[in-house]
Order: C-alpha cells, then structure tokens, then sequence
C-alpha cells in the first residue's frame, strides 16, 4: 500500500515538472530564457523544454505593432500653433535586447515618438509642414531609429495623420485661395483679349485689302440688326453707294453669264440684187 502511495506522489511530481518545464514559442514570437537571473538566448518556436524553477521565459511577439500618436500643439518656425497627431509603426528585431535593455518599450516609443515629432515640426514652417508632409515622416523615422536600435525595436513607418490649423489661419489662407483664383481668371481674361484683339488685327488687314469683303461685313451687320426686330434701320451714306456698286457688279456678272450660255444665231448669206 505504501509502495502505490510513494509512485502515485513520484509520478504527480514527475507530470508537474514537465507541465514546469515544457513552453510552446509561437510562430510570429521569440522566447527570451533567464537561468537564475541571467540571460542564456532566445528560443525559436516551436515545443521548448526549459529547466523547472531555474529557468523562467519571457515572451516577446515580433510581429508590427501600430502606435498612434496624440494630437499636441507645437509652435512651427513661422510662430504659428497648430495640432499634430501622428501614427508610428514598428517591430522588435531583437528579442534579447527588447527585453534587457529597456523596461516597457512600448511605452519609451510611445514618449519618444511625441517629442520626435514636436521638435520635427516646430523646425519647419506652416507651409512646409502641409506640403512636405512626406520629407518629415521620412525624417522623424531616421531619429527614432538611431535611438529605438539600442533597444532592439525597428520603425518602419511614421505618418502624419492630422493637422489643425487655427480659425484665423483658415479663414487667412481661405482668402489667399481666393485671392489666386482671382488673379488666374484676370490672367485668363486679359489673354483672352490678347488674342481678339490679334485677330481683329489680322481681319482688319484682311478688309482693307478687299474692299468688297467690308461691305459684305456690313451687309451682314444689316441682317443680324433685322433679325432684332428694330422698328428703324438707319443706313449710313457711304453704305448705300456701296449697295448701288454691289448691285451693278452682280448686274454685270449676270449679264457676262448670260453671253456665255446664249447660243450663236445662224447667219443667213444676202441675196444679190439687180
């Protein structure tokens, strides 16, 4: 009876040390073993033994963690206040190093990311920070990783999500917006008469060249005022000798027509008289 009680205690004892001992490392972690304190590696994943009650695991998951940054006023180099909010994103490449060298690097990233991008910010103007959003993402990455290296932490990305401007700077480059629209439609306008007015130029020479072509012109004038319904047309007199030359001409054109299309008449020889 005794024997059964000591193998019933041996093997509890047994099957609790190897549920102490036995650590499964999942795929998108890595296993980072102290013995008595001090570190020994990292561990792959898959099934891992360790040694009961001398060896304890931390686990630290390699895959990208998305950190947002809060909105926090900064002054830019023109003296203008604005509200910058961001989002960084990063990953541990060094499981040890994540683990030793910093206590919580989430929140050392999360700090250091704020204070990146306030100074970032504040060394550009207003102008630069909305259109060259994208030379101080690359920037502030370049500082976080020369700090965040040392900690076994990569950052990948880091983004400018919102800026705020103050009512009065919006309702300032609203005008200035408009002001720009402004000058392009003068700009156009003005380009605009530029070319009318070269062609005028060019239909002037055109008339003065021939003469008839500008009483044509003035026909036509004739015809669209009629078309208005006007009760009194008044004919300039130099108008109406050119209608008189105009109808001789058209005359003498149809006159010239006329010989052309008629028939020669047969001629018949006289008869000779006593």
């Amino acid at each position: 009876m005794n024997a059964w009680i000591i193998t019933l205690i041996v093997a509890a004892v047994v099957a609790l040390l190897l549920v102490l001992s036995v650590r499964i490392v999942k795929q998108y972690e890595r296993g980072v073993v102290f013995r008595l304190g001090r570190v020994v590696g990292a561990r792959e994943p898959g099934l891992r033994l360790l040694i009961p009650i001398v060896d304890v695991m931390h686990r630290v998951s390699l895959r990208i963690v998305t950190m947002p940054i809060q909105s926090q006023g900064i002054i830019t180099r023109d003296n203008v206040s604005v509200d910058v909010s961001a989002v960084a994103y990063f990953r541990v490449v060094d499981a040890v190093k994540s683990v030793v060298a910093i206590e919580n690097v989430h929140a050392a990233i999360n700090q250091i990311a704020q204070t990146t991008l306030r100074k970032v910010v504040g060394q550009h103007s207003l102008d630069e920070t909305l259109a060259e959003t994208e030379r101080i993402n690359v920037d502030i990455r370049q500082i976080l990783d020369l700090t965040t290296v040392d900690w076994g932490v990569e950052v990948t990305l880091v983004e400018l999500k919102d800026i705020q401007l103050p009512d009065a700077m919006k309702r300032a480059m609203a005008r200035q917006a408009e002001a720009e629209r402004e000058k392009r439609s003068k700009i156009i306008n003005a380009e605009g008469e530029a070319l009318a007015a070269s062609a005028l130029g060019e239909a002037s020479d055109t008339m003065m060249a021939h003469p008839l072509a500008l009483q044509l012109r003035n026909l036509q004038s004739l015809v669209e005022i009629a078309v208005d319904k006007n009760s009194t047309v008044v004919f300039p007199a130099p108008l109406m000798s050119t209608i008189g030359e105009l109808g001789r001409f058209l005359d003498q054109e149809s006159a010239a027509a006329e010989r052309h299309t008629t028939p020669p008449s047969i001629v018949r020889p006289m008869s000779a008289t006593g």
